[in-house]
């Protein structure tokens, strides 16, 4: 899985998998598409107007937890 967020924009992308060269694009809601294959297999979604979306600390950083252990890990929305 790979996140990538565009500042400029407040645009994330979840990827769970490299795509296909056959993806269609399905808008779910104004903030929210989903990319998936004609086998019905999802490949990524796209968070429109993120910075609104994305669970945050006190710093703007998003976090990252893994369930398993609990551990989180802050990862900052914008590059400096």
């Amino acid at each position: 899985m790979k996140i990538s967020y565009d500042p400029r924009y407040h645009i994330a992308y979840i990827r769970l998998q490299q795509k296909p060269t056959e993806v269609e694009s399905i808008r779910i809601s104004d903030e929210l598409i989903v990319d998936m294959a004609p086998d019905s297999t999802f490949y990524g979604f796209e968070l429109l107007n993120a910075n609104e979306q994305l669970q945050r600390d006190d710093l703007g950083k998003l976090m990252v937890i893994k369930e398993a252990t609990g551990k989180q890990v802050g990862v900052a929305l914008s590059i400096q």
